[in-house]
């Protein structure tokens, strides 16, 4: 009797590996900077240095240099030197940047500030002919972007550490803004 009901359970566990294997795979999910809403015959990508309208200098190549990197990361596009021939353009400007004290010692001296970025960001299809105007794939006009970094205070070894926390937030607003670019959020 007991393989009688061994038989009987057996197509009944195969049909239940099955139909949960048919649902985990089908369902639409994939791997977080994989999925992409962008045409698939873009290509090519020219990114412009972005321009700075702030007072802080160098930001815009720090982060210009942060977005191009992610890009070649994640090997969706191949980024090109200059626009001609490419299918898209990334460009835009920092509008905005601020480091902000956030914490503080027993002295009052700041332990950790909190770096910010406002950008204009813009990722438009290059016309193929002269008559034709550039199509906006995906725009933010206030893209913002904040992250806190501390302040080692160590006697003598102390120094402004601020130009390097603005390479190491850049890295991460790059990540965050081409998932962003990708994804269509």
């Amino acid at each position: 009797m007991t393989d009688k009901l061994c038989l009987f359970h057996r197509p009944i566990s195969l049909l239940s590996l099955f139909l949960v294997l048919s649902f985990a795979t089908g369902c639409g999910y994939s791997l977080v900077g994989r999925a992409s809403n962008l045409p698939e015959d873009i290509r090519t990508v020219y990114v412009g240095s972005l321009e700075n309208r702030t007072a802080r200098s160098q930001v815009e190549q720090v982060l210009t240099r942060a977005i191009v990197d992610e890009l070649v990361t994640r090997q969706r596009f191949e980024v090109v030197s200059t626009a001609a021939g490419a299918d898209a353009e990334l460009r835009g400007a920092v509008v905005a940047y601020g480091a902000t004290p956030v914490a503080f010692d027993a002295d009052g001296r700041a332990t950790e500030y909190e770096i910010g970025f406002v950008t204009e960001v813009i990722f438009q299809r290059l016309p193929r002919t002269p008559d034709e105007e550039p199509e906006v794939i995906w725009q933010n006009d206030r893209y913002q972007f904040r992250e806190p970094y501390e302040v080692l205070s160590e006697g003598v070894d102390y120094f402004d550490q601020e130009d390097q926390a603005i390479v190491e937030v850049a890295e991460r607003f790059a990540e965050t803004m081409v998932s962003d670019l990708l994804e269509g959020f």
